[in-house]
C-alpha cells in the first residue's frame, strides 16, 4: 500500500473518531439541558389524576385524598342520608347548584355520578378554610337541633349539607366544588378526570 493510501486511510479513521467524539460530547451536553425542561416527578404528581380504592368505604364513612394540593372528600352516603337531602331545599342557598361550580354529570339532587358516593373538594367557598364533618344528627352534632348531617366550617360558621350544598345566611357564597372525576370500575374512583375525558 502506498504512503498516500495509508495517509488517506489514517485521515478517514481520525475524521470518523473525531466526529464520533464530537457527537458524544454534544449528546452529553444536550441531555441535562432537555432533562431540566421536563417536569419533575413531584410536579407531575401535583396535577396527575388520583386513583382511589373505595371498596372498603362503608356506608356513612368518608375518606380524604389529595389532588392538586387540595383535600378531596369521598363520602359513601346511606339511604337515610340521601332521603334527608330531599327535605332541605328551602334551607339552602343554592339547592339546584345553578350558581355553583360543578360538572354537568353532577347536576342532579345528589350532585354525583352515583347517588351514594359524593366527591367534593373539602375547602370552604368563603375564604378557603377547612370545614369539619358533622355526620351526627340533631343536637348531638353541636350544630343545631334540626341538623341532618353535613359539614361545618368553624372559622366563620358556614354549613353545608351531605351533597356539599351551602345553607342560607352563612358567609360561604356557593356550594362545595365537585372536581372532575370518574369511575375506573365499581370500586375505583379516578379524581381529576371526568367521564369520557382522556388521561394526559
Amino acid at each position: 500500500m502506498s504512503d498516500v493510501s495509508q495517509d488517506n486511510s489514517r485521515r478517514r479513521f481520525l475524521t470518523a473518531v473525531t466526529s464520533g467524539v464530537g457527537l458524544a460530547g454534544c449528546a452529553a451536553a444536550v441531555v441535562p439541558f432537555v432533562s431540566s425542561m421536563t417536569p419533575s416527578a413531584r410536579a407531575r404528581a401535583a396535577g396527575a389524576p388520583v386513583e382511589v380504592d373505595i371498596s372498603k368505604l362503608a356506608p356513612g364513612q368518608m375518606l380524604t385524598v389529595e389532588w392538586r394540593g387540595k383535600p378531596v372528600w369521598i363520602i359513601n352516603r346511606t339511604e337515610a342520608m340521601l332521603e334527608d337531602l330531599k327535605t332541605l331545599g328551602d334551607k339552602l342557598s343554592d339547592p339546584d347548584s345553578t350558581a355553583s361550580e360543578q360538572p354537568e354529570y353532577a347536576q342532579n339532587p345528589h350532585r354525583s355520578i352515583r347517588p351514594e358516593y359524593l366527591v367534593v373538594v373539602g375547602i370552604c367557598t368563603h375564604l378557603g378554610c377547612a370545614p369539619t364533618k358533622k355526620f351526627e344528627m340533631g343536637a348531638a352534632s353541636g350544630v343545631s337541633a334540626d341538623w341532618k348531617g353535613g359539614f361545618f366550617c368553624p372559622c366563620h360558621g358556614s354549613t353545608f349539607d351531605l351533597a356539599g350544598r351551602v345553607y342560607r345566611n352563612v358567609p360561604a357564597p356557593t356550594n362545595l366544588v365537585v372536581p372532575p372525576y370518574s369511575y375506573v370500575n365499581d370500586t375505583t374512583v379516578l379524581v381529576g378526570v371526568g367521564p369520557q375525558e382522556e388521561v394526559a
